[in-house]
């Protein structure tokens, strides 16, 4: 059962789900449309239309004709059984190498399940649904960046440790990005720990915390909105099957076109590889940035 800290939706998606579970609504019995559950719950229309929308991802229920949503035929009327081996951490690792390899679109409870060789249902003895499940992806691989106690000396150094650190990790997890949000931040106990350390590598400057938790913020999102460069260049690979310097060479024509025109002749002289070059554009503004805070501090 999620707790009382997640959305609405997931909370009503898990109730609905109990009842299916336990066989008070049978295969082919009716679920609270729409507004049944708007009016029930106390909820917007699109808040109780994603709780269905959960259910309907989840195998749970389905669509019919004249029927409106009904539980579906495969839904089982029981808790399903524990399955040998299966865990939280074995479930997580599945869909982080799902997403690294396919990204986070192809990672589903139906997918993690027949990875690992079990039925759906099993899962939900682990993860409360899709969205709890990408967030304990994330913070699963917020695990890996390991951060020294007390760390190199100096606030400028200890900032430029965990940026270059979650940059790699952006990396190695090319959807991460996605699975940040800074208006709805993520109850996550390894992502909190880094923000955590951030704030102390802060102390004795002589700011207040807001000051500080607004730098943490912002060194954070650098790192992430650059990523999503990454993750986009990536994506646009698999859905084309053409790499950026495949990309290039087909836009070339145009591009010495417009060059060569007489127009952009400080565009013309930047060589071609900086385009590209993720990295240094990464490097360039956390360096800038630093730079500014430090004008700040004095």
């Amino acid at each position: 059962m999620p707790s009382l800290t997640e959305p609405p939706y997931l909370r009503i998606a898990a109730e609905i789900r109990a009842r299916i579970l336990t066989g008070e609504l049978a295969a082919g019995d009716r679920v609270p449309s729409v507004r049944q559950i708007a009016r029930r719950w106390g909820v917007a229309l699109a808040t109780a239309n994603r709780a269905l929308a959960t259910l309907r991802e989840n195998g749970l229920v389905e669509a019919k004709v004249g029927s409106g949503t009904v539980v579906s035929a495969s839904a089982g009327r029981k808790q399903p059984e524990p399955v040998p081996g299966l865990n939280r951490r074995h479930i997580l690792r599945t869909a982080v190498e799902i997403a690294d390899v396919e990204g986070l679109d192809a990672v589903s409870m139906r997918r993690v399940a027949a990875e690992l060789g079990a039925g759906p249902m099993a899962l939900y003895r682990h993860v409360a649904s899709k969205d709890e499940l990408v967030r304990q992806m994330a913070d699963e691989v917020f695990a890996e960046l390991e951060l020294p106690n007390p760390g190199p000396d100096g606030w400028r150094a200890k900032l430029e440790l965990v940026a270059r650190g979650q940059w790699a990790l952006c990396h190695r997890h090319l959807w991460l990005p996605r699975a940040v949000s800074f208006t709805r931040p993520l109850l996550a106990p390894n992502m909190m720990a880094q923000t955590e350390w951030t704030l102390r590598a802060l102390d004795g400057l002589g700011l207040p915390m807001a000051a500080r938790l607004r730098e943490a913020l912002t060194l954070h999102s650098l790192v992430v909105t650059t990523a999503r460069s990454l993750a986009e260049e990536s994506e646009t690979e698999l859905e084309t099957g053409v790499d950026f310097g495949g990309w290039w060479l087909a836009q070339r024509k145009r591009t010495d076109e417009l060059l060569d025109s007489g127009q952009f002749p400080l565009l013309k002289s930047i060589p071609e590889e900086t385009v590209a070059d993720l990295d240094g554009l990464f490097e360039y503004g956390l360096a800038r940035h630093l730079d500014g805070f430090a004008v700040l501090l004095r």
